[in-house]
């Protein structure tokens, strides 16, 4: 390990091999932080954390504060963050309440750019991209390759869908499902996401399906509960339109549209 001797370690935190930990930063009790972890300068990772390998965090950084929830009475909760993540400068995780999953969860190879905030009680998949200032409220779920503009928010209890994208300086309400593009304020469907999707592999028979059914429940005037019916029957069975019929049944604060 490369400590710098500025910084404050607390004795009962769990520093791995390869770990390097920046001037003045302070890790707090109750800490796990694996293998070849780089922590830069002046970064606070509070009481409770726990913090993959191969992650690279900024100067400035902020992870497991206590969350941001008049009804949090001090209990013991968790931050997690896996592996291969980068946060950069002025980013803000919190810990979790006691509600709902219990604990903030960051998965893996996800890229945090500055001034981020990832509220308490929310869960980040893989892949993902938030850009400079993006911000999540509490409970808000958020689904592999998502990537989330600039200066957007999005509101408590949100759920983004997988391969979605989100234009910058958006303000999103309700949820997005996966697969497609939204923007704006109120954000509001723009098509699919479709050179994400070419980029990251996807066949073309798997695109025209998700076309279909992004037009009939998106682009028809027929009623919600009918078009989603006519997408089980008439698009092709694919397990990404299966996904995207699921998200959109199992949305409780309703689907952007």
């Amino acid at each position: 390990m490369n400590i710098h001797p500025t910084a404050i370690v607390s004795p009962d935190a769990h520093l791995e091999e390869g770990v390097e930990v920046g001037p003045y930063t302070i890790i707090g009790a109750d800490v796990h932080i694996g293998k070849n972890t780089i922590i830069g300068s002046h970064v606070v990772v509070e009481d409770h954390t726990d913090i993959g390998e191969d992650c690279r965090i900024f100067q400035f950084s902020s992870l497991g504060g206590a969350p941001q929830d008049l009804k949090f009475k001090g209990e013991k909760t968790r931050l997690i963050v896996g592996n291969h993540n980068t946060i950069r400068e002025f980013v803000t995780i919190n810990r979790a309440t006691s509600a709902d999953i219990g604990v903030t969860i960051i998965g893996n190879h996800n890229l945090l750019m500055a001034y981020c905030h990832v509220a308490h009680n929310c869960k980040l998949g893989n892949h993902i991209v938030m850009a400079n200032a993006a911000t999540l409220a509490g409970h808000i779920h958020v689904e592999d390759f998502a990537i989330i503009g600039g200066l957007t928010g999005i509101h408590q209890f949100t759920r983004i869908g997988a391969h979605s994208i989100i234009g910058g300086a958006s303000a999103v309400t309700k949820d997005i499902p996966p697969y497609i593009m939204a923007a704006g304020n109120h954000a509001k469907p723009y098509g699919l996401n479709t050179v994400g999707m070419k980029r990251r592999g996807f066949k073309e028979e798997t695109i025209m399906a998700l076309k279909d059914a992004y037009r009939l429940i998106f682009r028809s005037s027929l009623l919600f509960t009918v078009a989603i019916e006519r997408v089980k029957n008439e698009v092709a069975d694919t397990s990404e339109v299966r996904h995207f019929i699921d998200f959109i049944q199992k949305s409780e604060r309703g689907i952007i549209r």
